[in-house]
């Protein structure tokens, strides 16, 4: 909450405020955020007009959180802009029904956290990446590739295949297949080698 008492309800008046607040609750999506208790860092222009008070201005907050593809971790600096109108809360003035997303000063007072909440969460990488060209995770094993560019479990062999890779392995060193030959008129312990 910041007082906008010494305004004054006096268009033209500003004041400059340049101040740290803590972070609230739940300042982000799933993977990234910002930690709760945090500083975040305001740089704030109040500025009386017709209507009510135009805060203007910069937040500066640190990310916390993890790459979408290889879950590292992250740590990153975020700045994002403020501009938001806040209409003075007369006493007795009928509440338009067409307001309902236009601010209002409560009394002297205006809550920066919903403004705020709105700029960051929407600054907020949806999928954020400790690098750009993240290689993300082994999909057999789940090691991160980026620490092991040239990893690899060999040819993946598909099982309908798997026959005949057996019958690869029974190659005889000589390079021919062995292979058991039915001669008509023998008994199945008869076999010969070809």
């Amino acid at each position: 909450m910041l007082d906008t008492r010494e305004l004054g309800r006096r268009p033209g008046t500003q004041k400059t405020v340049t101040t740290t607040e803590e972070a609230p609750a739940d300042l982000g999506i799933d993977v990234i955020g910002v930690p709760e208790s945090s500083g975040i860092d305001l740089e704030l222009r109040l500025e009386s007009v017709m209507e009510g008070v135009l805060v203007t201005g910069s937040a500066a907050v640190q990310l916390e959180g993890q790459c979408v593809r290889c879950l590292e971790d992250l740590h990153e600096d975020l700045e994002v802009d403020l501009q938001e109108l806040y209409v003075y809360d007369d006493a007795g003035a009928p509440v338009d029904e067409d307001d309902e997303g236009v601010r209002r000063l409560e009394g002297d007072l205006l809550d920066l956290e919903p403004v705020l909440r709105d700029a960051v969460v929407l600054a907020l990488p949806q999928n954020p990446l400790c690098r750009p060209d993240c290689p993300g995770l082994c999909a057999e094993c789940g090691a991160r590739l980026a620490d092991d560019p040239g990893h690899t479990h060999g040819e993946a062999l598909d099982p309908r295949w798997a026959a005949l890779d057996r019958l690869k392995q029974d190659e005889t060193d000589d390079g021919h297949l062995a292979r058991t030959v039915k001669t008509p008129g023998t008994s199945p312990g008869d076999d010969q080698e070809d």
